[in-house]
């Protein structure tokens, strides 16, 4: 058989840049989240007509449903600069105070994975967010001199997977707290449509409809299954994205008809066979399927959470009867 039919030629455009410019640049554009991007809109408008800041602001829910995105649009519509790093990646206290000090007037700072911060660090994040001022230290002993510098103020945006790991002190200090929930298949349905505006790719509505149902209610996966089905249309097709291709490159991504993955599905079946359906412990399950804790708790479980497949309980993880019937096993419980 001729490798081309199993491994696609993949188009050699640049992956990260070409999110880029998927990523809306204004709440208009924004699809999806209407709660929150209604809200976010009054916000925005009376911290302008103030001719203030706007509050900081907490973006929190499962990954790749826009946090990054949704940050960007607030700093477009304030018409500031925004300024981007990561919890992990602001190591000491000198780093912070560098990212505070080069800040302007109504600039917004945006951190990633904001629950991953040092504690020691996210101290010195107190006073600037509600004094906008910072104090360092300068010295060692009893020479050492405090020093409080003034800062502009600025808007933080901090996004997280995580909301609970997230300190109360720090939790308090934002004055917009908003979740971004899973998209509906409808939502997805016109992102996939819009992506595939953007990349010049022709798509029918059923087509886009199918790579939104096994999208996991994930923008970000949308997108990427829309960039999958496009290698597999152009090699196997005329480049025309119709509903028999678009099935059969999903059926062969191994991605089913309601998103599941080879993951998920070792998930699940881990726990029915290799435990007998029992509950099971998180840190069990990661070590035996040979996943990341955090991966199985952020990526995998809520969407399985989501449709039913799998429940929480004080003992561990079961995954429910719909579970056993989308996997073909009978139900024993």
């Amino acid at each position: 058989m001729d490798e081309n039919l199993l491994i696609p030629k993949v188009h050699d455009i640049d992956e990260e840049m070409t999110e880029v410019s998927l990523r809306p640049k204004l709440l208009k554009d924004y699809i999806g989240q209407t709660k929150v991007k209604e809200s976010m809109k009054i916000y925005i408008e009376a911290a302008k007509k103030r001719g203030e800041a706007l509050d900081h602001v907490l973006l929190y829910g499962p990954p790749g449903l826009g946090k990054t995105t949704l940050s960007n649009i607030i700093a477009n519509e304030l018409g500031s600069n925004i300024k981007i790093t990561s919890g992990p990646a602001i190591e000491r206290p000198g780093d912070l105070a560098a990212l505070l000090t080069n800040l302007q007037e109504n600039d917004v700072l945006f951190i990633d994975e904001i629950h991953r911060m040092n504690k020691s660090i996210e101290e010195i994040l107190y006073p600037a967010l509600e004094d906008f001022c910072l104090d360092i230290i300068i010295g060692k002993g009893p020479t050492a001199k405090s020093i409080r510098l003034d800062l502009p103020k600025f808007t933080l945006v901090g996004a997280t997977t995580r909301v609970g790991s997230l300190s109360t002190p720090l939790r308090d200090r934002f004055g917009i707290v908003s979740k971004l929930e899973l998209y509906s298949e409808k939502d997805l349905s016109t992102i996939v449509e819009r992506s595939s505006m953007i990349l010049g790719i022709d798509i029918d509505k059923e087509s886009a409809l199918e790579i939104a149902k096994r999208s996991r209610g994930t923008p970000r996966i949308a997108n990427r299954l829309l960039k999958r089905v496009r290698d597999y249309a152009a090699v196997l097709g005329n480049g025309e994205l119709s509903l028999e291709i678009t099935k059969m490159a999903l059926d062969r991504l191994d991605i089913d008809d309601l998103g599941l993955d080879n993951t998920d599905r070792k998930i699940l079946e881990t726990i029915i066979y290799k435990y007998s359906g029992k509950a099971v412990g998180v840190e069990t399950l990661a070590a035996t399927i040979n996943e990341e804790v955090e991966t199985i708790e952020d990526v995998y479980e809520p969407y399985l959470m989501q449709i039913g497949f799998l429940a929480r309980t004080p003992r561990g993880r079961v995954v429910t009867p719909s579970g056993y019937e989308h996997l073909g096993i009978k139900y024993e419980g």
